[in-house]
Protein backbone atom coordinates (compact mmCIF):
# COMPACT_ATOMS: atom_id res chain seq x y z
CA UNK A 1 0.00 0.00 0.00
CA UNK A 2 1.15 3.52 -0.90
CA UNK A 3 1.10 6.38 1.87
CA UNK A 4 -2.01 7.98 0.41
CA UNK A 5 -3.94 4.32 1.23
CA UNK A 6 -3.25 4.00 4.54
CA UNK A 7 -3.56 7.90 5.64
CA UNK A 8 -5.85 7.57 8.05
CA UNK A 9 -8.26 9.59 6.80
CA UNK A 10 -8.38 8.04 3.91
CA UNK A 11 -9.12 4.76 5.77
CA UNK A 12 -11.92 6.25 7.44
CA UNK A 13 -13.57 7.20 4.06
CA UNK A 14 -12.94 3.98 3.23
CA UNK A 15 -14.62 2.30 5.92
CA UNK A 16 -17.18 4.46 6.37
CA UNK A 17 -18.55 3.85 2.13
CA UNK A 18 -18.33 0.00 3.36
CA UNK A 19 -21.66 -1.63 3.37
CA UNK A 20 -22.86 -3.12 6.68
CA UNK A 21 -21.57 -6.86 5.75
CA UNK A 22 -18.25 -5.62 4.49
CA UNK A 23 -17.55 -3.33 7.64
CA UNK A 24 -18.62 -6.74 10.06
CA UNK A 25 -16.30 -8.48 8.24
CA UNK A 26 -13.80 -6.04 8.59
CA UNK A 27 -14.15 -5.77 12.26
CA UNK A 28 -13.90 -9.65 12.25
CA UNK A 29 -10.55 -9.43 10.08
CA UNK A 30 -9.27 -6.55 12.76
CA UNK A 31 -9.87 -9.12 15.98
CA UNK A 32 -8.69 -11.79 13.81
CA UNK A 33 -5.29 -10.21 13.52
CA UNK A 34 -4.96 -8.82 16.78
CA UNK A 35 -5.73 -12.00 18.07
CA UNK A 36 -2.58 -13.71 15.61
CA UNK A 37 -0.29 -10.92 16.50
CA UNK A 38 -0.80 -11.77 20.53
CA UNK A 39 -0.02 -15.58 19.55
CA UNK A 40 3.02 -14.15 17.73
CA UNK A 41 4.65 -11.80 20.15
CA UNK A 42 6.46 -12.29 23.14
CA UNK A 43 8.00 -15.04 25.11
CA UNK A 44 4.97 -16.88 26.78
CA UNK A 45 7.43 -18.85 28.64
CA UNK A 46 9.10 -16.04 30.05
CA UNK A 47 5.47 -13.98 30.94
CA UNK A 48 4.13 -16.86 32.50
CA UNK A 49 6.98 -17.45 34.69
CA UNK A 50 7.35 -13.39 35.27
CA UNK A 51 3.57 -13.52 36.17
CA UNK A 52 4.15 -16.13 39.40
CA UNK A 53 7.15 -14.24 40.39
CA UNK A 54 4.95 -10.90 40.68
CA UNK A 55 1.47 -11.99 39.69
CA UNK A 56 -0.16 -12.99 43.35
CA UNK A 57 -0.23 -10.90 46.67
CA UNK A 58 0.85 -11.84 50.50
CA UNK A 59 -2.73 -13.18 50.82
CA UNK A 60 -2.33 -16.02 47.96
CA UNK A 61 -4.44 -13.87 45.68
CA UNK A 62 -3.95 -13.11 41.99
CA UNK A 63 -3.03 -9.49 41.64
CA UNK A 64 -4.88 -7.26 38.85
CA UNK A 65 -4.75 -8.16 35.66
CA UNK A 66 -1.72 -6.26 33.76
CA UNK A 67 -0.90 -5.66 29.80
CA UNK A 68 2.27 -7.06 28.64
CA UNK A 69 3.25 -6.76 25.10
CA UNK A 70 -0.18 -7.91 23.12
CA UNK A 71 -1.39 -10.32 26.11
CA UNK A 72 -3.15 -9.56 28.82
CA UNK A 73 -1.89 -11.71 32.01
CA UNK A 74 -4.88 -12.51 34.40
CA UNK A 75 -3.70 -14.14 37.54
CA UNK A 76 -5.79 -16.27 39.41
CA UNK A 77 -5.91 -18.34 41.96
CA UNK A 78 -7.35 -20.00 45.22
CA UNK A 79 -6.57 -20.64 48.77
CA UNK A 80 -8.23 -22.99 51.22
CA UNK A 81 -8.61 -22.69 54.89
CA UNK A 82 -10.26 -26.38 54.60
CA UNK A 83 -12.54 -28.91 52.11
CA UNK A 84 -15.38 -26.59 52.93
CA UNK A 85 -13.58 -22.66 53.37
CA UNK A 86 -11.55 -21.04 50.45
CA UNK A 87 -11.09 -17.73 49.28
CA UNK A 88 -10.29 -16.42 45.25
CA UNK A 89 -9.87 -14.64 43.04
CA UNK A 90 -10.41 -15.18 39.21
CA UNK A 91 -11.02 -13.49 35.91
CA UNK A 92 -14.01 -13.77 33.80
CA UNK A 93 -13.33 -12.63 29.64
CA UNK A 94 -16.73 -11.38 28.19
CA UNK A 95 -18.97 -12.97 30.74
CA UNK A 96 -17.10 -16.84 30.42
CA UNK A 97 -14.39 -17.57 33.25
CA UNK A 98 -11.29 -17.28 31.44
CA UNK A 99 -10.18 -21.23 31.77
CA UNK A 100 -13.37 -21.32 29.30
CA UNK A 101 -12.72 -18.67 27.12
CA UNK A 102 -12.15 -18.82 23.14
CA UNK A 103 -9.51 -16.42 23.89
CA UNK A 104 -7.16 -18.29 26.18
CA UNK A 105 -3.81 -18.94 24.72
CA UNK A 106 -2.72 -20.43 27.42
CA UNK A 107 -2.92 -21.76 31.13
CA UNK A 108 -0.33 -22.73 33.70
CA UNK A 109 -1.54 -23.98 37.22
CA UNK A 110 0.50 -24.29 40.19
CA UNK A 111 -0.05 -25.92 43.55
CA UNK A 112 0.35 -22.87 45.99
CA UNK A 113 3.56 -22.60 47.48
CA UNK A 114 3.71 -23.04 51.77
CA UNK A 115 1.35 -24.76 54.14
CA UNK A 116 -1.99 -23.65 52.67
CA UNK A 117 -4.15 -25.69 49.92
CA UNK A 118 -4.59 -24.37 46.96
CA UNK A 119 -3.32 -22.95 43.35
CA UNK A 120 -2.21 -20.24 41.55
CA UNK A 121 -3.11 -19.78 38.20
CA UNK A 122 -1.60 -17.30 35.09
CA UNK A 123 -3.71 -17.20 31.84
CA UNK A 124 -2.74 -15.16 29.08
CA UNK A 125 -5.22 -13.53 26.60
CA UNK A 126 -4.97 -10.98 23.50
CA UNK A 127 -5.13 -7.96 23.83
CA UNK A 128 -8.26 -7.00 21.66
CA UNK A 129 -10.05 -3.82 21.87
CA UNK A 130 -13.90 -4.13 22.96
CA UNK A 131 -12.89 -7.22 25.38
CA UNK A 132 -14.09 -7.01 28.60
CA UNK A 133 -12.42 -8.53 31.88
CA UNK A 134 -13.98 -8.85 35.52
CA UNK A 135 -11.82 -9.86 38.50
CA UNK A 136 -13.90 -11.52 40.80
CA UNK A 137 -12.84 -11.51 44.49
CA UNK A 138 -15.00 -14.10 46.82
CA UNK A 139 -15.27 -17.02 49.24
CA UNK A 140 -16.74 -20.26 50.40
CA UNK A 141 -18.04 -20.76 53.82
CA UNK A 142 -19.54 -23.67 54.84
CA UNK A 143 -19.32 -24.82 51.11
CA UNK A 144 -21.33 -21.71 49.93
CA UNK A 145 -19.82 -19.61 47.51
CA UNK A 146 -20.19 -15.87 47.56
CA UNK A 147 -19.15 -12.67 45.37
CA UNK A 148 -17.45 -10.14 47.52
CA UNK A 149 -15.82 -7.66 44.86
CA UNK A 150 -15.77 -7.65 41.21
CA UNK A 151 -13.46 -4.78 39.59
CA UNK A 152 -14.28 -5.01 35.72
CA UNK A 153 -11.82 -3.50 32.66
CA UNK A 154 -12.28 -3.31 28.94
CA UNK A 155 -10.00 -2.73 26.70
CA UNK A 156 -9.96 0.60 24.33
CA UNK A 157 -7.40 1.52 22.02
CA UNK A 158 -4.51 -1.08 23.14
CA UNK A 159 -4.84 -0.42 27.11
CA UNK A 160 -6.48 -2.06 29.99
CA UNK A 161 -9.03 0.11 31.55
CA UNK A 162 -11.08 0.30 34.67
CA UNK A 163 -14.22 1.08 34.02
CA UNK A 164 -16.04 0.48 37.32
CA UNK A 165 -15.89 -1.72 40.25
CA UNK A 166 -18.39 -3.18 43.61
CA UNK A 167 -18.34 -4.61 46.20
CA UNK A 168 -20.99 -7.12 46.73
CA UNK A 169 -22.80 -7.44 50.33
CA UNK A 170 -25.42 -9.68 51.33
CA UNK A 171 -27.96 -6.94 50.85
CA UNK A 172 -27.35 -6.64 47.34
CA UNK A 173 -27.10 -10.40 46.64
CA UNK A 174 -30.95 -10.96 46.57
Amino acid sequence: MGAAETDPETVVEQVRSMSDDDLHHLAEMVRQVQIERAIDSGDHDAIIAAGFESGFGRDGLGMLPWVEGSVIVCPGGMVSKSKTNHRCRFVSIDDVWVWDSGLLLREDKRSSPGTTDGFRAIALVPLVDGTELDVVTGKARGGQHSVDHVVSYEVRGGDLVEVGQRTVTPANMR
